[in-house]
């Protein structure tokens, strides 16, 4: 029996059911959310219920939150929010791109620790435990201080064997560096998965991943760099290759976000294109696959097949 560890307590891998593996519930920075929480809109919790409530009536039974502590990671919302909505939630521990100077005095040791004690003891002061670890690397690819971050998961990772999650840049093939780091820190590339990796549609950069054993986060749905019909056919050259079972589709949404009265124009006509909410791929993009054929049996599997296999280790 394989268990991850969520925001309730470990979970059997073979409950997960339909996942969700890039999502945001609350994103937000810390000091916005917790001094300043008129900018997130009234009544916070509630809403992010009701959203979830919908999505667990809509057949999404788990979620990966892949916000970091700079990105306002707050387990106890988390485990509020699942306890009422009933939907899984899986927390995450490492760092995205907002690397503080403060960093710099730290030792690559030191950041494995604070990282390791998420796993192993639980995140500010609670029980509740990471069941992934997140570093990211972006257009300016791994950084000195993104690197040493970088090298603090792979440490973490081979100390608890809990699976890594990347923000990646895809377009400029960003992943091949990062790979090349973890596995100079012994990773193995199967406990890896890179997201964001739909940004692209260069399926030759995306099947060479595959071929190294990581798996793929098909996330951004319905925008941004590509389109979701280029997301879809990108999806579709994957699956025809056979590697749906190391695919894993989301949306990376924000439930709870900053109102800010310049969010800019592309980002509010993103939100526009997704009045499903978690629920867009089942509604959209699942169709649009089998308008190009993809047989309803692999469809179905995606988001079960892909999360499990990759928790497992598979």
């Amino acid at each position: 029996m394989t268990t991850v560890n969520s925001v309730m307590g470990p979970l059997d891998t073979s409950k997960l059911g339909f996942t969700l593996m890039h999502e945001h519930i609350l994103g937000a920075a810390p000091p916005l959310f917790w001094d300043y929480p008129q900018l997130v809109g009234a009544n916070p919790l509630e809403r992010a219920v009701a959203d979830l409530k919908q999505a667990k009536e809509g057949g999404i039974d788990t979620i990966l939150d892949a916000s970091t502590p700079d990105l306002g990671r707050d387990v106890n919302f988390l485990a509020e929010v699942s306890h009422v909505s009933g939907v899984n939630i899986i927390c995450c521990t490492g760092w995205w791109l907002t690397v503080p100077a403060v960093f710099a005095t730290l030792s690559i040791d030191q950041l494995t620790a604070m990282f390791v004690r998420d796993i192993e003891e639980g995140i500010s002061g609670t029980c509740i435990k990471a069941g992934i670890l997140k570093a990211a690397a972006d257009m300016a690819g791994v950084t000195p201080e993104l690197e040493k971050v970088h090298r603090a998961i792979g440490r973490a990772h081979v100390k608890t064997d809990v699976p890594i999650m990347l923000h990646s840049y895809s377009p400029g093939q960003v992943g091949r560096q990062q790979l090349a780091i973890l596995k100079d820190e012994g990773v193995n590339p199967k406990r890896i998965k890179f997201d964001h990796s739909n940004d692209t549609t260069d399926t030759e950069y995306l099947l060479s991943l595959l071929q190294e054993g990581c798996y793929l986060g098909l996330d951004r749905y319905p925008g941004r760099n590509a389109s979701p019909a280029a997301r879809s056919r990108t999806m579709k050259t994957l699956i025809d290759a056979g590697y749906e079972g190391k695919l894993c589709p989301s949306h990376d949404r924000t439930v709870i976000g900053i109102q800010g009265e310049n969010t800019p124009p592309a980002e509010i006509e993103r939100r526009k294109l997704n009045p499903y909410g978690y629920l867009y791929i089942k509604n959209v993009v699942f169709p649009m696959l089998r308008e190009m054929r993809v047989p309803d049996k692999v469809i179905n599997g995606l988001c079960i097949e892909g999360p499990r296999n990759f928790f497992e280790g598979l």
